[in-house]
């Protein structure tokens, strides 16, 4: 069976129900040369949307889209989400529970707390925390939030798709990191007709690039520096359709390459960003991704919720 995707109307009107109460996020330009491009690089900076992370768009489209009455929400989060959820329903006026990993960082457990959200920490990776959401909901008067498989999340991060057809109409192509697929469906929705969108994935990650590869959604194994974001042992349905759809090719970046994308960001644009947060920019750092010259590549960078700070970055802030 084909799954019908959020529509071209569809997106317009998430983006429509949310822009008054979201961050139409900048984009800002790095030299070519100093990521080993010959091209021109472009960074939306979508880690200075609320909450850190693109998340916040997805988030709070669901939640205004809830039934008329809807008094609390639950969702399960590596702890992006978790935050976005809590924000979106702050606003709403409702309650939240958010279940979140033990491998997640402690940084991410307390902002969810911080934007009123009942925390439950549960043993494991995000499936666990997963399950555990749902066997809580039971009986329960609350909506679902899913992470990122869920049309209503979907057609709210296309916003960011939506934002870089409007200020890099021109871009060859764009590179998103690719968790459990939200960011890159969404993004590569509202930009299928303009812009090839590329899902970057780290390769102790990689639900999409398994999934491709067998012809059907599978679980893989999940860890590494980036886990905590990006760590979908199953790739999305609707990722896995628009990837299939599209034709999409998923990079893979090894946590080496992730770490040292995250060091160039900070040393040559002093932004702080986590380690998913960086991995579509790692692609390029590792000459994953040709950029020409007179070529414009388009790369988004979220999220900021960064649970480590490496220690020479400590040093700088701290002179």
């Amino acid at each position: 069976m084909t799954r019908r995707l959020p529509s071209n109307a569809e997106i317009e009107e998430a983006y429509a129900r949310v822009r008054p109460l979201v961050r139409r996020t900048p984009v800002g330009e790095i030299d070519g040369g100093d990521v080993g491009v010959a091209g021109r690089v472009l960074l939306k900076l979508e880690l200075l949307q609320h909450t850190g992370s693109f998340k916040a768009r997805g988030a709070l489209n669901t939640v205004l889209s809830m039934p008329e009455g809807t008094t609390g929400a639950v969702a399960a989060s590596g702890g992006n989400h978790g935050a976005a959820v809590a924000w979106a329903c702050g606003i709403a006026g409702i309650e939240a529970d958010v279940f979140v990993p033990s491998t997640s960082p402690t940084e991410k457990v307390r902002r969810i707390e911080q934007y009123g959200a009942t925390a439950h920490v549960v043993d494991g990776w995000y499936a666990a925390a997963y399950e555990a959401s749902r066997a809580w909901a039971e009986g329960r008067a609350v909506v679902p939030v899913h992470a990122y498989d869920e049309d209503t999340i979907v057609a709210g991060a296309a916003g960011v798709g939506v934002e870089i057809g409007d200020q890099a109409p021109y871009a060859r192509r764009v590179l998103v990191p690719c968790g459990g697929g939200g960011l890159y469906s969404g993004t590569a929705l509202a930009l299928r007709d303009q812009i090839p969108v590329v899902p970057v994935e780290p390769d102790r990650c990689p639900s999409l690039t398994a999934a491709l590869a067998a012809g059907a959604r599978v679980d893989v194994e999940v860890s590494g520096v980036a886990a905590d974001s990006l760590g979908a042992a199953r790739t999305g349905e609707r990722a896995f359709a628009v990837a299939r759809e599209l034709g999409a090719e998923p990079m893979l970046v090894s946590d080496d390459q992730i770490l040292a994308a995250r060091r160039l960001l900070w040393d040559e644009c002093r932004v702080l960003a986590e380690p998913g947060g960086v991995t579509a920019l790692a692609a390029l750092v590792a000459g994953k991704a040709d950029v020409r010259e007179g070529e414009t590549v388009v790369v988004v960078i979220s999220g900021g919720n960064h649970p480590t700070i490496p220690d020479d970055v400590v040093a700088t802030v701290s002179r």
